[in-house]
This record gives C-alpha cells, sequence and structure tokens, in this order.
C-alpha cells in the first residue's frame, strides 16, 4: 500500500516563515547599535588592530573585508564575493554565495543552487563571463516544467565546482568599456592566477564527504591547487575539482488539467459531450449523488492531469580543471594564458506512477474500457464514486475506483563539457599609457546519448485530494497494493536523444592613456562571435514497433520495487526487460528489420551572432566642492550581424526544407557613472546609463513549421526571427554607502529601469488583412505542395518586437558588521544581510518582488561557525488572462537554511562542517491564476565533512 503524504496548510507555512523573517530582520537590527554610535564602532575596532592580542583576520571575515574594499574602490555599482583561502570559496556552490548578494536571486534543484535573476529581470538577461569571456551554458533540469534543456542566455551554475574560482564579481551597473550585452548585471568568473600567491610553491587540498538524509550515498568531493611563482617572473598553476553524488527530488505533482468540456445538444435536443462520451466508453458514475450526477453531466470542469507520485533521481560526477601560466618577459609586460575544462555527467532515473487512461479522459482518473491485448482489469472502465468542486469548475478531489495508471521508468544519461582558453595582454607601453586586451575561443556541448522511457501500466483504486483550495496533496490507495505485478502489464518503449553544442570567439583590444591626475582616457574595440545549433530526436513506440510486440504482456519478471519518502510501486527494470525482448537504445529499425525509421526529429537549427564593438571612455578623479568625487563617462557602439538556418518541418514532423534567414541591429549605448565621497567613509553613487540584452535563443532560431489543412485548405506557417531587435534600457541608479572598520558595511540603494523593444508573438492572417507571401514570411514554397513564393499564409506567426516602455524599480538595502561594540566573546560575531524589493510589470517573469538574505557568524583564529538564511516571496514563470490557464506558471515563495563551521587544527590544516538545506525546503510549482498544486518537491539535507590542508 502507498503511503499517503499531507502537505502542511498554508497557515503553518507562513507561520513558518513570519518566525524565519523575524531571524532575519533581528539579524539586520542588530546592525542599528553600529549605525548609531558608527564612530564608537570604528573607535573599537581601531584600537583592536593597535592592541597586541588581536586575532588575526583569516577565513569568512577576511573574505568579506576584502570583497568590501574591492566594491567601496570601484567606479560603478558592483558587489563582490573573495574566496576565503586557496581552493575555499565561502559556498559549496557558486549560486548560494551569490545569494547573499543584494539583487540577486537564485533557484534551486535537489537543494543546489542553479540560475540566478538580478534586478527585476529573469536568468536570461544576466550576463556570465569567465576570466573575461562571455559564457552561454545550457540548462539541464530533471523537469520539463523548469525547462529541461532550455536553449537560452541562462547560465547553470552548477557546472562549475565553487573550489574552482577566486573571486566572483556581480557589476550592476553599465560602463562604455564593458562588453554590450547583459541588461540585469554582469557576473564575472576569476579562477586563481599563479602570481595571486607570492613566489615560490604554493598548495592546497580540500578533501570533503557527505550524504543526503535521503540518497544516504557517500559523497565525495575533492579539490586541489598547486602553484608555483617564480619571482613574479614566470608563473604555473593548476586546480583540480572533483564531485560525486546522488541526488533525489521527490513528491506530488500534476500534467496541469484536462477540461471536460460544457454539455451541448445536438440537431434533436440530445445532450452531448465529452461527460457523455466517456459514460458510453465504460465510465460508471452511478455511484455519485443525484446532484453530483447532474454536475458531472453539466461538464465545464476541470481534472488534475497526472495525478503522480515521483522521484527524480541522479548520479552525478562533475570534474573541474584550471590550468594559468603567466609570465612577464619585462618589467613592463604581462601575459597570462588561462585554460579551463568542466564537465558534468549525470545518470538520472526518472520514476512516476500516475494516472494515465488508455480509452479516457486525458491523463485524469477517469477511463473507459478497454479491449485486447490488455488483461481482462484493463476491459471495465472506471467508477467515479466522489468528486468535489470549486467554484471556478476545478475538481479538487476525485475518489475513483479501477483507475488506469502508469509506471514510467525514464532514464537519461546527460553530457555538459565546456572547455574555455584566453590570452591576455597587459602592456604597460610608458607610464601613462597601457594597453591590455584577450583573444579566446570556448566551446560547449552538451549531449544526452540517450533518454528513454519504458512504460507499464496497471490497475487500481485512488484518492487523489488536492484540499478545498486545490493547494495541497494527499494521495491515497484503497485495496490496490502497487508493488504486486499481477496489477500491471507491459506497454512499450520510447527511445529518445538530444545534441546541443555552442562555440564563442572572442577577442578585445584596450588602450589607457592617463592626461593628468584627474583626467584617463580609455577607447578599444572588441569582436564576439558566438554559433549554437542542434537538434532533438524522437522514436516513440509505435514507430519503433515496441507497442504491437509487447503491449499486454505480463510484467512479473521485468519489474522491481521502487520506494521513496511517499510511497513504494513497481517500476520496469530496463535490463531485463531489453534482455527478454532484445531491446536497446536505438534511433533506427533493429538489424532483423522490425522497428520503422525515425520519424520525429525536432529543433533543428544553426543560430550565429557577429558583433563588432568599440568605445571610448574618460575616467576621472578629482573634487566637487571640498569632496572627492570620481567616476566616467563614455560611449559604446556596436553592429550585430545575424544568421539563421533551421528545419520547416510539417504534419508527423515531416522535414519540408530549410529557411535561411539574416538580421543585422547596431547603435550607440552612453555610460555615466560617478561616485562622491562625502567623507571617506560615506560614498554617494549615481549612475545613467543605457544598455541591451541580445534576443532569446529560441526566439531567433529560423526553425518552423507548415502546414495545408486537407479539408480546408488553409495553410498555416510559423518560425522564429533571426531579424529580432535586442531589448533595450534605460537605467538609473542612486545608492548611499557607509564603510566603517574592517568589515562593516551599510548601504541603500535604488534603480529604475525602463525597457523598450520587448519580444511578442505577431500573428498575420488573411482574416485580418495582413497575410504574408512565402517569400515575406521566410519560409520556403516548396514546404507545401502547390505553394510558390507569392502565395499567401492564411495563418502565420512569429515572435517580433513590439512597442511600448515596460518600467522596472527596485530599491536594495544591505548591511554587514563585525560587532566589535559587544563585550567579549560576543565581540567575534558577525552579521551579513540584505532585502530586495522590485516592482515589476506582470509581463516580466522570473523575479520575486522581495527577497532577503541574513548570516550570522562566529570566527575566532581557531574555530568559526556561521548560518545563512535565504529567502525569496512568490514568483511567476509565466503570466495569462484567463483565470484558468496553465500559462500562468508559478513557484511559491521558499526558505532555505544552510550552515557551516571550520575548526583551525594549526596553521596548515583546517576541518570543516557543512549542511544544506538544513529545513528540508519544499520546492512548490503552481498553475493558474488560482495558484493550484502543479509539483511540489522535497531534496532532503545534505551534510558534508572535510579537511582542507595548505603548504
Amino acid at each position: 500500500m502507498l503511503s499517503q503524504l499531507s502537505l502542511p496548510s498554508r497557515r503553518a507555512t507562513d507561520f513558518r516563515n513570519r518566525i524565519l523573517m523575524s531571524v532575519g530582520l533581528s539579524a539586520l537590527c542588530a546592525l542599528v547599535p553600529a549605525l548609531a554610535c558608527a564612530q564608537d564602532v570604528v573607535a573599537t575596532e581601531a584600537s583592536a588592530v593597535d592592541a597586541p592580542t588581536e586575532v588575526v583576520v583569516t577565513g569568512f571575515r577576511k573574505s568579506l573585508g576584502a570583497a568590501r574594499d574591492l566594491k567601496k574602490k570601484s567606479d560603478i555599482q558592483k558587489d563582490v564575493i573573495v574566496a576565503e583561502d586557496m581552493a575555499k570559496f565561502p559556498e559549496l556552490n557558486l549560486a548560494e554565495s551569490l545569494q547573499r548578494l543584494p539583487g540577486v536571486q537564485i533557484t534551486r534543484e535537489a537543494g543546489e543552487g542553479r540560475r540566478i535573476s538580478l534586478r527585476g529581470l529573469g536568468p536570461d538577461f544576466s550576463r556570465v563571463q569567465l576570466n573575461g569571456m562571455e559564457v552561454l551554458g545550457n540548462v539541464d533540469s530533471a523537469q520539463d516544467s523548469r525547462g529541461q534543456r532550455t536553449r537560452d542566455r541562462a547560465f547553470d551554475f552548477n557546472i562549475f565546482a565553487s573550489e574552482l574560482f577566486s573571486k566572483v564579481e556581480v557589476e550592476k551597473t553599465f560602463q562604455a568599456s564593458q562588453n554590450e550585452g547583459g541588461m540585469a548585471g554582469t557576473v564575472g568568473l576569476f579562477t586563481g592566477k599563479p602570481f595571486d600567491y607570492g613566489p615560490g610553491p604554493k598548495a592546497a587540498i580540500v578533501a570533503k564527504l557527505g550524504t543526503n538524509q535521503y540518497t544516504k550515498d557517500a559523497q565525495p568531493r575533492v579539490a586541489g591547487l598547486f602553484s608555483y611563482n617564480w619571482d613574479n617572473k614566470f608563473g604555473a598553476l593548476i586546480s583540480v575539482a572533483y564531485t560525486k553524488r546522488e541526488t533525489t527530488e521527490q513528491g506530488h505533482n500534476t500534467y496541469n488539467y484536462s477540461h471536460l468540456g460544457a454539455t451541448t445538444l445536438d440537431g434533436n435536443g440530445n445532450p452531448q459531450g465529452d461527460a457523455y462520451n466517456l459514460i458510453a466508453k465504460g465510465l460508471d458514475i452511478s455511484h455519485l449523488s443525484a446532484a453530483q450526477q447532474t454536475r458531472f453531466l453539466a461538464g465545464d470542469l476541470y481534472f488534475a492531469d497526472g495525478n503522480r507520485i515521483s522521484s527524480w533521481d541522479a548520479k552525478l560526477e562533475r570534474l573541474g580543471v584550471t590550468a594559468a601560466f603567466q609570465w612577464k618577459p619585462t618589467d613592463n609586460m604581462e601575459l597570462t594564458l588561462d585554460m579551463l575544462h568542466g564537465e558534468v555527467t549525470t545518470h538520472r532515473d526518472e520514476l512516476h506512477l500516475a494516472t494515465r487512461p488508455l480509452n479516457g479522459f486525458g491523463s485524469t482518473t477517469l477511463d473507459g474500457a478497454k479491449g485486447a491485448p490488455w488483461p481482462a482489469q484493463f476491459q471495465n472502465g472506471s467508477v467515479l464514486n466522489d468528486f468535489r468542486v470549486d467554484n471556478s469548475g476545478y475538481v479538487t478531489m476525485t475518489d475513483v475506483s479501477n483507475v488506469t495508471f502508469g509506471s514510467e521508468h525514464r532514464r537519461e544519461l546527460n553530457e555538459n563539457r565546456f572547455n574555455q582558453a584566453a590570452l591576455t595582454l597587459k602592456w604597460d607601453v610608458s607610464d601613462r599609457l597601457l594597453i591590455d586586451g584577450h583573444v579566446g575561443y570556448e566551446k560547449s556541448t552538451y549531449e544526452t546519448p540517450y533518454d528513454d522511457k519504458l512504460y507499464m501500466r496497471a490497475k487500481g483504486n485512488l484518492i487523489a485530494d488536492y484540499g478545498i483550495d486545490g493547494k495541497s496533496a494527499s494521495f491515497s490507495y484503497p485495496n490496490f497494493d502497487a508493488t504486486d505485478p499481477a496489477n500491471y502489464a507491459m506497454d512499450n518503449f520510447y527511445y529518445r536523444a538530444f545534441h546541443n553544442q555552442s562555440e564563442l570567439k572572442d577577442g578585445v583590444l584596450n588602450a589607457r592613456y592617463t592626461l593628468n591626475d584627474v583626467w584617463t582616457l580609455r577607447g578599444g574595440v572588441a569582436y564576439h562571435k558566438f554559433t549554437q545549433g542542434g537538434a532533438d530526436y524522437f522514436y516513440d513506440g509505435g514507430v519503433n514497433g515496441t507497442t504491437g510486440e509487447m503491449r499486454g504482456d505480463s510484467v512479473a519478471d521485468i519489474t522491481s520495487v521502487f520506494t521513496n519518502e511517499f510511497g513504494s510501486w513497481l517500476i520496469g527494470d530496463y535490463d531485463k526487460a531489453f534482455k527478454k525482448y532484445d531491446e536497446y537504445h536505438r534511433l533506427e529499425a533493429k538489424p532483423d528489420g522490425t522497428g520503422g525509421v525515425i520519424q520525429d526529429i525536432e529543433n533543428v537549427y544553426e543560430t550565429s551572432e557577429e558583433t563588432v564593438s568599440g568605445y571610448v571612455q574618460a575616467d576621472w578623479d578629482s573634487e566637487l566642492m571640498g569632496k572627492r568625487f570620481r567616476g566616467n563617462i563614455g560611449l559604446r557602439s556596436y553592429e550585430t550581424k545575424t544568421h539563421s538556418t533551421g528545419w520547416i518541418q510539417g504534419d508527423s514532423y515531416a522535414y519540408l526544407g530549410t529557411t535561411d534567414v539574416k538580421g543585422s541591429y547596431s547603435g550607440i549605448l552612453p555610460a555615466l557613472n560617478t561616485v562622491l565621497e562625502l567623507t571617506p567613509e560615506v560614498l554617494l553613487r549615481f549612475s545613467a546609463t543605457q544598455n541591451l540584452n541580445r534576443p532569446g535563443l529560441g526566439s531567433m532560431a529560423a526553425k518552423g513549421s507548415a502546414f495545408k489543412d486537407e479539408d480546408s485548405g488553409k495553410i498555416s506557417a510559423s518560425r522564429g526571427n533571426p531579424d529580432l531587435k535586442p531589448y533595450k534600457d534605460n537605467t538609473l541608479d542612486l545608492a548611499v554607502e557607509y564603510y566603517f572598520g574592517k568589515v562593516g558595511l551599510l548601504s541603500a540603494g535604488v534603480f529604475q529601469k525602463n525597457i523598450t523593444n520587448f519580444i511578442s508573438s505577431a500573428d498575420y492572417t488573411v482574416e485580418d488583412g495582413n497575410a504574408l507571401t512565402f517569400a515575406q514570411a521566410g519560409i520556403p514554397a516548396g514546404t507545401v505542395p502547390g505553394a510558390t513564393a507569392d502565395t499567401l499564409i492564411d495563418e502565420f506567426s512569429m515572435p517580433i518586437n513590439v512597442s511600448g516602455t515596460k518600467k522596472i524599480t527596485g530599491v536594495e538595502l544591505a548591511a554587514q558588521s563585525q560587532l566589535s561594540f559587544l563585550p567579549a566573546p560576543f565581540d567575534n560575531f558577525g552579521v551579513v544581510a540584505n532585502y530586495t524589493y522590485v516592482d515589476t510589470p506582470p509581463e516580466i517573469t522570473g523575479i520575486s518582488q522581495t527577497s532577503y538574505n541574513a548570516t550570522l557568524y562566529y570566527e575566532t583564529k581557531t574555530w568559526g561557525a556561521r548560518a545563512s538564511m535565504s529567502h525569496r516571496s512568490k514568483w511567476f514563470s509565466g503570466r495569462n488572462a484567463s483565470v484558468m490557464s496553465a500559462d500562468t506558471r508559478g513557484f511559491q515563495d521558499s526558505t532555505y537554511i544552510d550552515a557551516a563551521a571550520f575548526w583551525n587544527v594549526n596553521t596548515n590544516l583546517q576541518l570543516t562542517l557543512d549542511a544544506v538545506n538544513l529545513t528540508n525546503q519544499k520546492d512548490t510549482q503552481f498553475w493558474g491564476q488560482n495558484e493550484y498544486l502543479y509539483n511540489q518537491n522535497q531534496s532532503g539535507t545534505t551534510y558534508m565533512v572535510g579537511l582542507s590542508y595548505k603548504f
């Protein structure tokens, strides 16, 4: 018998969040005394510096101080995170470190940080650079609802181990010397360099071993760094990081819903519609009350699809290798060669027990009878014993006997590979002239050699209860043994594979000339060419011949029992099933000729962007009304050419031809950044800038479809649009910052972005009088028999830029302090906290309106510990004006708590303890304006102990 899960009530969740928020606000409030008596704090810390018993600043506190100093010196609005030591970043995951910064929100999967949203814009609007070169990675998610295998501009921070990096910078305002792009901001990742560590040999080894409360596996994590610096004349560094771990996400979910349409009358006045069709197929509603029968037959009901109990389990191996070589051929010239290889290999098993009718309604609990080859228990329809419906017509509970289930075992192998090489030059031509730049190349591949599904069907009973409001889930299976093979029958295999790769060629040359003590002139040029392409392969059970061969067979000899925190059921065993049926992963007919030719190949395209850009910028450092006044002003010009080819496909995904579309755009971006030092400790920043964000890769892809309806003769077609213009923004940014002590910082800022060139889908139809010809639409006429270049397309759609301006306004508050004003030993406490509020129009998704983070730490020379809390409010991934549309989707608010501790055994050896996701936070997705439950998972808490040794 499967276990039953009752999710906590909204009231309990809100109470918990209020408690957690109180903890965060308490941490912020702890800084009020520091603000009220700031001079005392500074004096206290200053006197501590002079005292002979002063504790040497190391670890997390040292990292905070170094990052704060870099922020203070910057002429732009920038936040920084610095490694605590060699091969030791503050968190195990880069995204989890970034969430400590104001304005940054992250997504987590299996408890680990993955993508970031920044300053009111989603992951697609944040540019990530690695050693000065842009990185465009591919997102690997276990779930389709989170954008599995998304090809976009978002970067997945899971691909790199944090131990490989010495520093991360988040540049929130734009300056002309930066490459254009990344309208939300630019995240810079920097690996270690041999000249960073001083002359002679330096080395560090980090070894950790962990486990997860659900997977209970051993999770090794090893990193090593070796550097040798020959008196800053030549240096070599290599670092390696390796991780192996199992992850799981498990819980309840749906496929959204199926809409049981309202009953209508035929020409003779007889009722007809989905409800009557179901009864004709064998659905029994006689157990319902008279009122319930009337309501069901009236139709216009929304039934949950899938009703799944699920587990996404993965075995992950991550390897990262960096190498850096630095050479000073002369005292005024430095060459640096950076190389990085990263790879993540994931073996994933996706396991579901879901409602999946054979002759019924969508993927609901309602099914009719089905004949041979299905066994006897499948040849009777379902019995609807009871149901409950809310005011919107959503059925929040069904009690059904003889439900048809599908047991799906999906196995996949994902191989994500990244390689980069960059050669950087710094040349002090004279005391006034500096030349620098880089050339680089990177390649990223994302391969899924196999992504297969093994389907079985079962018959049993299910009560699926989503609560009165549809926002929780509780499943029970009365008198149904989900582990008994007698209740199951074999269905088929489904074979899939995916391929994607991208390349980047990049070159930058800059010159800086110091005119005098106040003014410095800068200028430069850049070349950037990015290409991406791929294809998806689908080979279903009908085409590959497995359905006809095995459907209805007994499964007694090809299954195993799977158990997670929410229940137990039978799953198909690939080794046993492949052996029994002489099957294997394939995308073609078997050697004996059985199985047909693969028909469904999708998303076949290649897109390229080639950009030449240049800039001029003037930096100044002077005085205004007796106060130090510094900043920069400049212009950046760009010209981008786009080119995309893609398949046009018709019925059954048949290849009809290839479209080839080119586009271009250019412009000039002004930027002004100013810093007024009211005192050496108080800075006022103001920026007024323009920037852009290039369109999404999926929107630009020239792939599409073309169909001709045989009955009406109407032609419909669609494709992507490589001629899309980039998003543009005008941003104003104002911030005040107060620096005190060695790590102290209080800051408050407000920003506003006015964004144009938003992208939406446009429809061109004969009915509206704006129809396009094949030639105008860029669709090969040969894709539809009899069509010519001048033939009108009855219905054509593609993404276009739309007029209008979207405004984003945000407030960022940040505070950090060593609480030196407290009496010993409490003066070793410190706090880091931030709060962000963003007001965005509904069309902009992917961002929470509020988020806050708080870290409380205690650190001495010998030992230290800290706990961090990160909260983000509800956010939407899509919106629709219709109340019951599943295009409205999002995630409920979440709060994650992590902790870490260390003990310095001696100056070389350190022991560590890390805990991730201490509260086993639920990840909850919803659909519709009523926020009905869509998917809810838990991934468990991960614990890790380790040691690091440096010499």
